[in-house]
């Protein structure tokens, strides 16, 4: 999760002994909504389970998105991911999440996959996040093969 992302980078989640001492800043509620996408390359159905949450700068908050692999092959998938906007990215913090790992479903198997993320409180200081009240989670699922390089994340 923390290699990279397309423009709007996340940051790695940061210690739990950080996250735990964590002062929610309750009076900032962001609006964060999920979007899933699949490359031409995978036949799989990907989506969020919810399509919205709102969470405080400080606070955890956990997402879900399902995949489903309709077809009557094992196929191995991997994501890259985009927060949206570029620059509350580097406010965006994933703990867990299923994002630069091989996922392989088996023939009609479908998964739950989940997102653990906090907004670090330092957003709410930002004067270029003060109008910024809703963030874009969205993952791109691509099949992965041997050999493969997913595409270089960033504006080529």
């Amino acid at each position: 999760c923390q290699a990279t992302g397309l423009g709007g980078t996340t940051g790695a989640g940061q210690s739990s002994e950080q996250i735990e001492s964590m002062e929610p800043v309750r009076d900032r509620v962001i609006r964060v909504t999920f979007n899933a996408d699949v490359h031409a390359s995978i036949q799989w159905n990907f989506k969020p389970q919810q399509s919205e949450i709102f969470v405080v700068p400080g606070e955890t908050a956990l997402a879900f998105y399902k995949a489903k692999n309709p077809t009557d092959k094992p196929i191995i998938g991997i994501s890259t991911y985009n927060v949206i906007p570029f620059e509350a990215g580097q406010y965006f913090n994933k703990i867990q999440c299923f994002c630069f790992e091989e996922q392989r479903l088996n023939p009609q198997e479908e998964v739950d996959m989940p997102v653990f993320f906090y907004i670090d409180p330092e957003f709410a200081e930002d004067p270029k996040m003060a109008k910024v009240n809703l963030i874009t989670l969205s993952y791109t699922f691509f099949e992965a093969k041997e050999g493969q390089k997913l595409p270089l994340p960033g504006y080529q």
